[in-house]
């Protein structure tokens, strides 16, 4: 006996998704939650962008890879990579596939042995992952519908204001004008080293500043 299943597509989560790549756009502070941070991304060749609002650690994870900065320790996803790279698992990619009352949902998709594996995960955190792979992002036209936004070119974006260097900045004069080039590069060292990221990113935008 010959059984056939005759579907719709849209019974089969994920089927026929029409994918849009992201780029990441950058990190600002919040201006709707105190303490925590915007992580936009943008669509490739296109005028929608899609704020995600995500918890300091997690800005932490991206920024340091934004930065460059490379810490004297393994940090989580770090760890992740290196565990995977150690036994041979590659990340082929991220999407952002659903989103639920104000909740993005991704997952990644990794190879082992020729087998391809999809794997649940917050969206920050595949970001992260995909920021240290040198994987793409995707999402879908639905998404973009729903929670990208176009600003007008003459509005001013905050995040477009922090993509100069990719990382949150304070508002004001930087605290670390007043040192010369060569402090500062012995500032950012010891404060890699004593895993002050923050501190961090801060001086490294005042050495980036000085160099443009």
């Amino acid at each position: 006996m010959i059984v056939i299943f005759v579907f719709d597509e849209n019974d089969w989560p994920g089927f026929n998704m029409q994918k849009k790549r992201l780029k990441i756009l950058g990190l600002s502070v919040s201006q709707t939650q105190s303490g925590a941070y915007a992580l936009v991304l943008a669509e490739d060749n296109g005028d929608r962008r899609i704020p995600i609002i995500i918890g300091p650690v997690e800005a932490q994870a991206i920024a340091i890879q934004l930065e460059g900065l490379k810490p004297p320790r393994p940090l989580t996803h770090d760890l992740f990579k290196n565990m995977a790279m150690a036994f041979d698992i590659a990340l082929l990619e991220v999407t952002i596939y659903k989103l639920e009352e104000g909740i993005f949902y991704s997952e990644l998709l990794c190879e082992m042995n020729g087998k391809e594996v999809k794997i649940d995960s917050r969206t920050s955190d595949a970001v992260a992952l995909a920021l240290r792979f040198r994987c793409p992002i995707f999402t879908s036209e639905e998404i973009l519908n729903k929670a990208g936004i176009v600003l007008d070119v003459e509005e001013e974006d905050p995040a477009v204001q922090d993509r100069k260097d990719d990382v949150p900045r304070a508002k004001g004069a930087s605290p670390f004008e007043k040192y010369t080039s060569g402090e500062l590069e012995e500032m950012l060292n010891e404060a890699v080293m004593n895993e002050d990221y923050e501190k961090a990113s801060i001086i490294r935008d005042e050495i980036k500043r000085r160099k443009k």
